[in-house]
C-alpha cells in the first residue's frame, strides 16, 4: 500500500516561479516515490473567501484532509527535522501501512489552534517565519529528497 501525500494549503499558487518549482518537485518526488510506495502527491487549495479568519481556514481545511490521513502540520513552534529524519519519518509512516499523509500549510496566520491539536507531528522550516506560497516550494523539494534518500540516490549529499 501506497502513502499518499496531501499538500493541504490556504490560499492559490497562481503561475510563476513558485508554481514551476512546485510543480517540478511534486513531479520528481512522483517518480522517484512511486517504487518506494510513497506518493503520489496531491495538491489541495483553499480559499477563505469571506475572511473568517483561522477557524474559517481550518473548516475549509479538514474538508480536503482525507479521513484518516496522518496529519502533519507545518509550523513555526513545531519540530527541527533533518532531511534524513524527515525521510525516516515518512518511512516509518508508510511502513506502519498508513494510507494518507496530510501537510497543513496555513494562511496569514497560521493554522487554528483545534486543528493544529489535531496533528500527529508538527514540522517546522526554522525559527523564521516563511510566506506560506513558499513553504509549499520548501516542503515539496523535501518531499523529492526524502524519496531521494529513502532510494538511496545520491539526490541528497550527507
Amino acid at each position: 500500500m501506497a502513502l499518499k501525500v496531501h499538500i493541504c494549503a490556504v490560499g492559490r499558487l497562481r503561475s510563476g516561479p513558485e508554481r514551476d518549482l512546485l510543480d517540478d518537485y511534486l513531479t520528481r518526488f512522483d517518480r522517484t516515490g512511486r517504487a518506494l510506495g510513497l506518493g503520489p502527491a496531491t495538491m489541495h487549495e483553499v480559499d477563505d473567501r469571506k475572511g473568517g479568519g483561522m477557524t474559517t481556514e481550518a473548516g475549509l481545511l479538514s474538508a480536503v484532509i482525507p479521513r484518516g490521513a496522518v496529519i502533519c502540520a507545518l509550523d513555526e513552534r513545531g519540530k527541527l527535522m533533518s532531511s534524513p529524519d524527515f525521510a525516516n519519518m515518512m518511512g516509518n509512516w508508510r511502513d506502519e501501512g498508513r494510507g494518507d499523509l496530510a501537510f497543513v500549510i496555513g494562511g496569514a496566520d497560521g493554522i487554528d489552534p483545534a486543528l493544529r491539536a489535531q496533528a500527529d507531528a508538527k514540522l517546522s522550516f526554522g525559527k523564521m517565519v516563511w510566506p506560506h506560497m513558499l513553504a509549499r516550494v520548501m516542503l515539496s523539494e523535501q518531499l523529492y529528497r526524502a524519496a531521494s534518500i529513502l532510494s538511496g540516490a545520491p539526490y541528497h549529499r550527507v
